[in-house]
Parts: structure tokens; C-alpha cells; sequence
């Protein structure tokens, strides 16, 4: 018997599917790095309206003469303005993330159900976005030379308190989590928990083609209510035990990663955007013709967004890379405790119809998010030459 050929294997796996598929895969994906250009124009000109409008200017006046607290200032205004924006760009949401999406086959989700979900979304976003924005008015207030430090710690307790309550309180708005069911599977991620040390009561499955047509399963959730849920597509796609295994030992290695790799770095992020937001809001202040106070005026927030939309923009490569190392580790994770190399390669192909599988090394790291279908198919068969059978 010829001895295994990873390179070899890595093909065949991605043979699995058309050219045809491979080139729909492609003008999808690529098409979606556009999206990222146009949604930062969208949003700056989103911005630019709300500004020429003077209706948070008006509003912030007319609160201002009644004396209320600078924090309820904020609050109300933060709201306003995220109210503002998701009317404005209503249309292009509709576009980029749902006619698109239905267009290419990746949902099935009627456009009512779609606006609900969006709506209901809207109102969570207003209550949770405005509380954070109102603490960094008052971070500004406080320190107006250094706020943009104090603001990363903000940031850090904001995504660590999100991570935490979202699996309890967020996410059974939007869907229905059930225990794996008894049976072989579950007996399976059973034992592949006690060996990767994870809670086998914490493997969930969720009706995720509600919303999306896609191959997926995650991890959400912090200390107590963290969890592994595989969505429902997984199994109406045929999902294999391997399969299972594979995924769920990816995501266990999320799980593993625990809170520090998660919202640790985003955290210093943070701090890196405020502190250019820091010295980029005056000259975007006149740039965009905002007449406000400076960066603690709350009238100002359609200008703070607009520069972090744009180093949101331009540091598109630097996320994407952190979160490709935070994929390819549990990667790595799934290959040591699952060790399901063929079961992880043929789920990884499943998801090559939202994310072509071999784009070229500048493509992917300006723009994935994950590392590409190919690289990580044949990782998967390198670790298989290297750890044959027995």
C-alpha cells in the first residue's frame, strides 16, 4: 500500500464538491469583502445625515435646559442615535444580510421573520449599546486625557458580562435549545467530554436553520453558562458521528480557551481604537462639519462612530488574524482529543459554501476570519500522516 499522501487526501476532500460549487463559494465570499467597504460607507453617510440633520443636537438642548444628569444626557442621546442609524441603513441591512443571504440559498427565512428578529435585536442593542456608551461619557468626563485607557477596561467587563448573561437571556429569544438527545451521538460527545475535561451536560443542540441554511455549530457562554451548541443544519445535512466529534471537539477547544483568550486581546483593541479616536475625533469633527463641544459631547456621537467604523475598516487584517489563531487552535484542540482528522475534513467542507476554500495567502489574511478550508483540511491530513491508526 502507497504510503498516505496528505497533499493528495486535502484534494480529494475539496474535489467533493462541483467547480460549479467551488465558483459559487467564490463570488460569494469575495462579494462579502466588498460588503465590508460599503457598509463602512454606509455607516459614515448614515453619520453624516444625523449630523447635517442637527436632531441630536436639538435633543441634547432641549434635555440640557430641564438639569438632568450628564449620564441620562448620554443615555438618551446614545439611544436616539442608535434608533437614527438602524432606520438609515435599514435598507442596506436588508441587503447585505438578508436578500443576499436568500439570494445565494443560505437562508430560508421569510423576510417577516427575518425583520422580527431584527427588531427585537434593535431594542436589545439600544438598551445595552447606550448603558456602555453612557459609561464611556462618564469615563470621559472624569479623565478627559486618558479616558480611552479607562475605556478598554470598560470594553473588557461589557464583553465579559455579554459572554456570560447572552446564553440565559439573549439567545433563547431567538432559539430553542435542547440537551443532545440519548443515543449514540450523545454517548459519544459524552465520553469526548470527560477526556477534553468538559461539562457532558453542557452539549446542546439549537434549531439554527430558523435563521440560516448554513453547516455551523458554537460556543457561547462564560463560567457557569458557557455551552457547545451544534445547529440543527448539522443534522439535516447528514452529519456523521466523526463529523460530531470533530465539530464538537472544535468547539470544546473554544470552551478550553476559556475568557482570557476570548475577550482578552479584543479588550486591548479596544484600547488601541479609543486612543486613536482619541486624536482622530477633532479633525473628523470638522471633516464631517459636526459642531460639538468636543469628543465628551454626546451630540458627537455620530462622528465617534464614524472613526471607528473606519479603524474598524482598516484594521480588518489585524482582528481577522486574531481570530484565525483563536479557530486554528481549537483546531488543533479538536485534532488531540477527537483525533477525527476525516471527520473534521468533511464538516469543514460543508462550510466552503459561505467561505471559498483556497484563497490566496493575501486574501486570507486581509479578509477570513477563520483560516481557509484548504489550510485547514490539510492540517487535518498532515495530523492523520502523523498519527496513523493504533
Amino acid at each position: 500500500m502507497p504510503p498516505f499522501d496528505p497533499a493528495a487526501a486535502t484534494a480529494a476532500y475539496l474535489a467533493t464538491l462541483s467547480p460549479a460549487a467551488h465558483a459559487r463559494a467564490t463570488a460569494y465570499t469575495q462579494g462579502g469583502h466588498w460588503l465590508l467597504l460599503w457598509s463602512w460607507l454606509v455607516s459614515v453617510v448614515a453619520a453624516l445625515v444625523i449630523i447635517r440633520s442637527g436632531v441630536l443636537a436639538r435633543t441634547e438642548a432641549g434635555l440640557q435646559r430641564r438639569k438632568p444628569r450628564p449620564i441620562l444626557v448620554s443615555l438618551l442621546i446614545s439611544g436616539l442615535y442608535i434608533l437614527l442609524d438602524a432606520v438609515l441603513e435599514l435598507p442596506w441591512e436588508v441587503y447585505a444580510h438578508w436578500w443576499r443571504e436568500k439570494a445565494y440559498g443560505l437562508t430560508s427565512q421569510a423576510f417577516s421573520g427575518w425583520l422580527t428578529e431584527q427588531t427585537i435585536g434593535l431594542a436589545i442593542s439600544v438598551v445595552v449599546t447606550s448603558l456602555f456608551l453612557a459609561v464611556i461619557y462618564a469615563v470621559i468626563r472624569r479623565s478627559p486625557r486618558w479616558w480611552w485607557a479607562w475605556a478598554g477596561g470598560v470594553a473588557a467587563v461589557f464583553i465579559l458580562a455579554a459572554l456570560v448573561l447572552a446564553p440565559i437571556y439573549i439567545e433563547p429569544i431567538f432559539n430553542h435549545y435542547t440537551p443532545a438527545p440519548p443515543g449514540p451521538m450523545r454517548d459519544a460527545v459524552v465520553a469526548l467530554a470527560k477526556k477534553a475535561d468538559v461539562p457532558s451536560d453542557k452539549i446542546f443542540i439549537f434549531d439554527g436553520s430558523r435563521q440560516s441554511n448554513r453547516y455551523t455549530a458554537n460556543v457561547s457562554g462564560l463560567f457557569g453558562s458557557a455551552r457547545v451548541a451544534m445547529s440543527d443544519v448539522m443534522f439535516k445535512k447528514g452529519a456523521d458521528l466523526a463529523e460530531v466529534r470533530g465539530v464538537v471537539g472544535h468547539e470544546m477547544g473554544h470552551y478550553r480557551q476559556g475568557p482570557l483568550i476570548l475577550a482578552g486581546p479584543f479588550a486591548l483593541l479596544a484600547i488601541v481604537a479609543f486612543g486613536l479616536t482619541h486624536l482622530l475625533f477633532a479633525p473628523a469633527a470638522r471633516l464631517l462639519g459636526a459642531r460639538v463641544a468636543g469628543i465628551g459631547d454626546p451630540a458627537g456621537l455620530p462622528v465617534l462612530m464614524a472613526v471607528i467604523a473606519t479603524l474598524g475598516l482598516v484594521g480588518t487584517p489585524v482582528t481577522s488574524t486574531l481570530t484565525r489563531w483563536i479557530e486554528a487552535d481549537a483546531d488543533s484542540f479538536s485534532l488531540r482529543v477527537a483525533n477525527e482528522p476525516d471527520g473534521l475534513a468533511k464538516a469543514l467542507v460543508q462550510t466552503i459554501e459561505y467561505r471559498a476554500s483556497s484563497p490566496s495567502n493575501l486574501e486570507e489574511f486581509l479578509f477570513y476570519d477563520h483560516p481557509s478550508v484548504e489550510h485547514r483540511v490539510r492540517k487535518a491530513m498532515d495530523w492523520k500522516a502523523a498519527h496513523p491508526p493504533g
